[in-house]
């Protein structure tokens, strides 16, 4: 059966098209339609989206959990909750995030994370995204200082042979021996980023050139210009602007980053390095108060207050508590980016970054039919995902 979303605007990574709709066949995106189309068949599935944004699915690839529920809980429902969770909000695929942490916790989760990929009904799991354990200490943030280590190949490999999940893993170059595992990563198609990193730029283009192509969470938990003796030396932030080809992610939850360096990053890197990342931990869509971030037993607890967690000594922040709308909206409201730009941002920018863009990231025919409706003010109202309705705040037109 077909399904036909009619009477929309449709978002393409150059143009918004007015009075449109999209055709999707067997899980795929069959056309982009313009105008009064009618040729509708008596088994075709079609919905009027009444004027809304018909756009590709966002794709998060750093997130920590969201609906009260961590990625690194140790259960199956967990992973399961915390990407349902953020289905809601338009997530239609995910890259699950784990936080530095004991062997036995991370084994658990690349275990559990391995057998919710076969779960239909949520999120579309891409693989799972390691943060840890080698970073700098001075930059670890909210990260548990008990387990931050230098790259050793004989604990790494022993991580790698255990899982064939792992898509993306977030480094500190500086370290002794995290050029080495940059190669031996890239080799195997793992997207390597830097991270919690204290470098300088020389390491940086070290690191770029062995594999690492991405910044997590772009000015937080990296060094800035800083003085060895009586010399200036660019740090990781500047790094990420002199180098043209380095994907940069942010944190566009209007906390982490204020209005003036939303405004200065799109700017110098542009919606084509820019991948937005909720970088959410469990409380993403919950109110406010104290929670944990990380394992519900072993994490560390944090307080979620004005829109953000903190550490409960509130000298750092300890991950979002956004949800991939909440992005968009931030990089449109506040830092005055176009709707298309914004939206390519969580769509085909990190496509790019993961390597998928062949199947995701843009309304393309042929491409998976990842799609979700949102309003004018991107409040999501549907999601398809796969050709697969997985929610439907609309009422349905069926011809």
């Amino acid at each position: 059966m077909r399904k036909i979303l009619k009477n929309g605007k449709v978002i393409t990574p150059l143009r918004v098209i007015e009075n449109a709709g999209v055709i999707v066949e067997n899980g795929v995106i069959e056309q982009i339609i313009e105008g009064g189309y009618t040729e509708f068949q008596d088994t075709d599935l079609v919905i009027d989206v009444k004027g809304q944004y018909i756009s590709p699915g966002f794709i998060d690839i750093h997130t920590h959990g969201g609906g009260g529920h961590d990625f690194m809980d140790g259960t199956v429902e967990s992973i399961i909750e915390a990407a349902r969770a953020h289905m809601r909000y338009g997530t239609t695929s995910i890259v699950p995030t784990t936080l530095t942490s004991n062997m036995d916790d991370l084994f658990r989760t690349l275990d559990y994370v391995k057998e919710c990929k076969k779960v239909k009904g949520i999120p579309n799991i891409l693989g799972i995204h390691l943060e840890g354990p080698y970073f700098s200490m001075e930059q670890r943030g909210a990260q548990d200082p008990r387990h931050i280590t230098d790259p050793k190949k004989e604990a790494y490999t022993q991580i790698i042979d255990y899982s064939n999940d792992i898509v993306r893993w977030t480094i500190a170059p500086e370290l002794p021996g995290a050029l080495e595992m940059g190669r031996e990563l890239a080799k195997k198609g793992i997207v390597c980023s830097i991270g919690h990193s204290n470098a300088i730029y020389e390491d940086v283009v070290r690191a770029y050139e062995n594999g690492f192509h991405l910044l997590t969470h772009f000015y937080s938990g990296m060094s800035m210009v800083k003085r060895i003796n009586s010399f200036r030396y660019a740090g990781v932030v500047e790094s990420g602007y002199l180098i043209d080809d380095m994907f940069v992610e942010v944190i566009a939850d209007g906390m982490h980053l204020p209005e003036s360096l939303l405004k200065l990053i799109y700017k110098v890197k542009g919606p084509d390095k820019i991948c937005l990342v909720t970088d959410s931990m469990r409380a993403a869509g919950c109110p406010e108060g104290e929670y944990v971030l990380g394992n519900q037993s072993t994490g560390q607890k944090v307080i979620v207050e004005d829109g953000v967690a903190k550490l409960p000594d509130r000298r750092a922040f300890a991950g979002s508590v956004a949800t991939a709308d909440r992005l968009v909206r931030t990089m449109v409201n506040v830092a005055q980016v176009p709707l298309t730009e914004a939206v390519k941002m969580i769509t085909l920018s990190p496509a790019r970054v993961m390597r998928i863009d062949q199947a995701k990231g843009s309304i393309t025919p042929g491409k998976d039919a990842d799609i979700i409706v949102f309003d004018e003010d991107i409040h999501v109202q549907f999601t398809m995902i796969r050709g697969e309705i997985t929610m439907n705040q609309m009422e349905e037109d069926l011809s």
